[in-house]
């Protein structure tokens, strides 16, 4: 299967609504990673915002919002926050 913007951005929305788990993510992006069958004509950006959901799991990197965002943003896309109550 190849790995379009959208399904990467479908897995970070997944994670920020807590529907993925940070391990299940980089679990993901490592094994997407491995595959390496990316839409041909974004290869670069899809292959970059993979490569860091799949580092997320080292200290060193984590993944905040902002992060999150930015590379939502590298994908063509922008979160939003609603809020409701419980």
């Amino acid at each position: 299967m190849t790995l379009t913007k959208q399904a990467v951005a479908d897995k970070i929305a997944a994670y920020l609504q807590h529907r993925l788990t940070q391990a299940q993510l980089v679990d993901w992006a490592e094994n997407a990673m491995m595959d390496g069958e990316f839409d041909e004509t974004d290869t670069a950006i899809i292959s970059a915002v993979v490569a860091r959901l799949g580092v997320a799991d080292v200290r060193a990197f984590g993944l905040t919002w902002t992060e999150c965002e930015e590379l939502l943003a590298k994908l063509g896309f922008s979160a939003k926050i609603e809020i409701v109550s419980a």
